[in-house]
């Protein structure tokens, strides 16, 4: 069984440094939103631990 998980998917997108705007889903379907925010969790971490605060 290959169910596609879109949340983990965005997650291991950011990851790679895949921009969010290479979302493979239809814009405003289910798929699409949980991508992004799969995405954003990621580089939102990732984007908090470079930032030293200068």
């Amino acid at each position: 069984m290959t169910d596609r998980d879109p949340f983990a998917e965005g997650e291991r997108a950011a990851r790679d440094n895949i921009p969010a705007g290479a979302n493979p889903y239809s814009a405003g379907s289910d798929e699409h939103a949980l991508w992004a925010a799969g995405h954003e969790k990621v580089a939102g971490a990732i984007e908090g631990r470079g930032s030293d605060g200068s």
